[in-house]
């Protein structure tokens, strides 16, 4: 089981980088990466200031003043009209945010993290074969559902949470959800927009769980989750940073 202190905090995980930031400059920081990985593409429209809000989990006025700097910065620009709001740049400034170094430098760690999360996910999905109830699986299913719909990576981000955490309490292991919520709001906090597409991708594994779930097959829900956290591992930014 992992353990945390008496704060939350997950003591295996350091993860120093990002933690020195103000919230405005981690979602600069956060923006600007997703526009220089090519996540957000140029042109792109951004969700609104409240939905951004809800995704990062900062306050709309940070995500408000964030927006207007990134402007400033050339990374995006305002329109106006019926196609109006906050789009990524046609042609966008890279590595205009200092901070984003922060990002990359807990790269190690953060993978880490996804390790010690594989660990936790395969276990539960396990678990959860065999301890499942109707009612979870229904729940779980009304998620996926709902995340092939909705319309940008804020409300998928919102969903997928409530999704795993979920999957963790159908183990019928209350124990099991305070060290795996734990694990997952340290690697939300480097959570990034990301391509409608990938997600819906993401959320097919998904559906598999849930119908491995649903055959009581342990080994092959182990092995769905094995391979959606395998992805998460390879697809992650810092991933894409790496050169070694």
């Amino acid at each position: 089981m992992v353990h945390t202190d008496d704060t939350g905090t997950l003591p295996f995980a350091t993860l120093n980088g990002v933690s020195r930031l103000s919230a405005l400059e981690a979602v600069r920081a956060r923006i600007a990466l997703a526009v220089d990985l090519g996540l957000l593409a140029p042109g792109e429209r951004l969700p609104g200031t409240a939905q951004i809000a809800g995704g990062l989990d900062v306050g709309e006025i940070t995500v408000r003043r964030a927006l207007v700097s990134l402007c400033a910065d050339g990374v995006l620009e305002r329109r106006r009209g019926r196609s109006g709001g906050t789009h990524v740049a046609e042609n966008p400034t890279h590595g205009a945010v200092v901070a984003a170094e922060a990002y990359r430098s807990d790269s190690p760690a953060v993978h880490r993290l996804i390790d010690h999360r594989l660990a936790l996910e395969c276990g539960i999905a396990h678990l959860a074969s065999g301890h499942a109830s109707p009612d979870d699986l229904s729940e779980l299913q009304d998620l996926v559902e709902e995340m092939d719909q909705v319309p940008s990576w804020v409300e998928f981000h919102g969903c997928d949470e409530r999704f795993h955490l979920g999957l963790a309490r159908a183990t019928g292991v209350p124990s099991l959800t305070d060290p795996y919520g734990a694990v997952l709001r340290e690697l939300y906090r480097y959570y990034l927009p990301y391509p409608m597409e990938a997600l819906r991708e993401s959320n097919k594994e998904h559906r598999r769980l849930i119908d491995a779930l649903r055959r009581k097959d342990a080994a092959e829900a182990g092995e769905v989750a094995r391979r959606h956290v395998v992805v998460l591992h390879n697809s992650m930014f810092m991933g894409l940073m790496n050169t070694d």
